[in-house]
């Protein structure tokens, strides 16, 4: 609930100072006499505008909690994001022939302004977060592997909202939690050690329901605060409990349907690009235009992934790409980056074989060793494999590496279990952002 009435915090005061800088940059060009109905005339056209550029901070990222306004990233971004924005803005003047307004000097004037407003509100924010804004007092109930996770978790995430204030080692040091909750003004208490369900523990957690207090288990609050299911504390039961597939069947229904629409489109728009693409490939190195390889779907059913090919075939192990991999070809690269390389896998979706959000489909081979190190590993096959997904956007580059791909199913479960329209729709605007910032690889 704190975390929302930061980011809520923060989109009011982006819109509050979008409409100052219009206010600012209309004082600065007309006379105060003509302020009224300047306004008037400009506001609702700059309310598109205002749109845009809050769309777009949503899918740069700029609303992540944890991103300090000093950061070379956060200015990154910024940049990226108004040049984006100030290009779409525009556009919809000078294509909306309805608008009277001729932009150029005032449009121009309000991104400056805009801009310098919104960095110093953003630093202004930081020094309320971290001066007057509340923080959740959290208490921790055993130590051991998963509460250590748990608070170098919190550390990394400060923007979550809860600060570890008390870790209970032993069961004995319970019998007066209640006394103690009150005293350290303990809003959130999280269970990473029953004690063998222990009674003396229920009793102690009942004793504390009077404070307004909210109880999470450990993998409910990891999932709350990192967007994973950890997967080494989690069993059987967890999977019947939360992995309602029954109730899935018209979000599936829809998905589909939403697949193959979206997916023949992009069919069209881009095949008039095929055959430049296939005579670049063709230049750069001898070897197929597309790139085939067998991979595992829905519910273990095989299929041949398609791509166009960005690696050299001429002393191809077959190897996982690695950083740096000197087997991609320049335009190679430069597929990769754009995700061009991807876009044939279209056909795999119109065939009902891939979805466009899903977990990355693997190997065989590969598969089947992992499945022998990583324990829940094929609960991912539950669903189609995606061109993107939940684990795409982390920001983190995951190799097929046991660590890493550990690291992976714990986003794929998260998608796994939360997935609707309204995660598909983040997830493709954040793919999008990474496409124009071409990160990744």
């Amino acid at each position: 609930m704190l975390t929302r009435f930061k980011k809520f915090l923060i989109f009011l005061g982006d819109l509050v100072f979008l409409n100052i800088a219009l206010w600012l940059m209309l004082f600065w060009r007309y006379p105060q006499s003509e302020m009224t109905w300047r306004w008037q005339e400009h506001w609702p056209h700059f309310l598109v505008i205002f749109l845009i550029w809050l769309l777009l901070f949503y899918i740069n990222n700029l609303y992540n909690l944890n991103l300090k306004a000093l950061s070379g990233k956060f200015l990154r971004l910024l940049i990226n994001t108004t040049i984006l924005a100030s290009l779409l803005s525009t556009f919809y003047f000078y294509l909306n022939v309805q608008s009277a307004i001729a932009p150029k000097t005032n449009l121009a004037a309000f991104i400056v302004i805009f801009i310098v407003l919104f960095y110093f509100w953003r630093l202004i924010y930081q020094a309320l977060d971290r001066s007057l804004l509340p923080k959740n007092n959290l208490a921790i109930i055993g130590y051991n592997r998963a509460s250590e996770k748990l608070i170098a978790e919190l550390k990394n995430n400060p923007g979550a909202g809860y600060q570890t204030a008390l870790v209970f080692k032993e069961l004995s040091e319970l019998a007066n939690l209640k006394n103690i909750v009150q005293e350290k003004n303990i809003r959130a208490i999280v269970v990473c050690d029953d004690f063998g369900q222990s009674e003396a523990l229920r009793q102690a957690l009942f004793d504390c329901l009077a404070y307004q207090i909210t109880f999470f288990n450990y993998p409910d609050f990891y999932e709350l605060i990192t967007g994973k299911i950890p997967v080494e504390t989690i069993g059987p039961s967890w999977f019947l409990n939360n992995l309602n597939e029954g109730q899935k069947n018209y979000f599936n229904f829809l998905k589909r349907g939403l697949d193959f629409i979206f997916a023949f489109l992009i069919l069209i728009i881009s095949l008039p690009a095929w055959p430049l693409i296939a005579i670049l490939i063709k230049l750069a190195s001898r070897g197929p235009i597309f790139f085939r390889q067998v991979r595992l779907g829905r519910n273990e059913k095989t299929f041949k992934i398609i791509k166009f090919r960005t690696m050299r075939v001429e002393d191809n192990n077959g190897a996982p790409t690695e950083a740096g991999d000197r087997r991609i070809t320049p335009i190679g690269n430069f597929l990769r980056k754009t995700r061009l390389d991807e876009i044939p896998q279209v056909l795999n979706i119109l065939k009902g074989e891939m979805s466009f959000i899903g977990p990355r489909p693997e190997r065989p081979d590969l598969a089947a060793e992992l499945e022998k190190q990583i324990p829940f590993y094929k609960t991912r096959l539950l669903i189609k494999p995606g061109l993107t997904g939940w684990d795409q956007i982390s920001g983190k580059y995951h190799s097929p590496s046991p660590e890493d791909t550990l690291e992976k199913l714990q986003y794929d479960l998260f998608y796994l279990k939360q997935r609707s329209l309204y995660l598909d729709l983040t997830i493709t605007l954040r793919t999008l952002a990474t496409i124009f910032s071409q990160e990744g690889r």
